[in-house]
């Protein structure tokens, strides 16, 4: 399973890379389809930084977090960075959808990425706990 974790985190490192190019570029980009999916207009938005920090730059650091810990076995620390990386992704999802009113391709396959994690993250989990509940049913 933490292999997975570590294909998956950097798959969104890679994605967040890409909506980073966005950020930085004023060019028509290939994910700009319409008024309703337009990367360009979700990324030089106001929320696309946080205190001068781009959205973006902060997916790749937490994916690359995410895949050191998952390659280190740290099912804990993995499942809690996971789920604060979830609700982040779904709070930039409601900024999309009720304030901008416009789709990202890159951050909708940001939120499925880390969605994914999530749950192999709580799968991974899961997995321990059965298998120590069933050692303990051994003895």
């Amino acid at each position: 399973m933490k292999y997975l974790i570590v294909i998956l985190a950097l798959a969104g490192a890679v994605v967040s890379g890409l909506a980073l190019k966005v950020h930085y570029t004023m060019e028509t980009e290939p994910c700009s389809i319409n008024a309703t999916w337009d990367c360009g207009v979700v990324n030089h938005s106001p929320y696309a930084e946080i205190y001068r920090v781009p959205v973006a730059g902060i997916g790749i650091a937490g994916y690359l977090a995410l895949a050191y810990l998952a390659r280190g076995s740290r099912k804990g620390l993995v499942l809690a960075a996971a789920m604060i990386g979830l609700g982040f992704s779904l709070y930039l999802t409601h900024i999309e959808r009720d304030l901008l009113r416009v789709w990202c391709m890159y951050c909708v396959a940001s939120l499925t990425i880390i969605s994914l994690i999530t749950l192999s993250a709580l799968v991974w989990m899961f997995m321990r706990t059965k298998r120590v509940i069933l050692n303990e049913g051994r003895r």
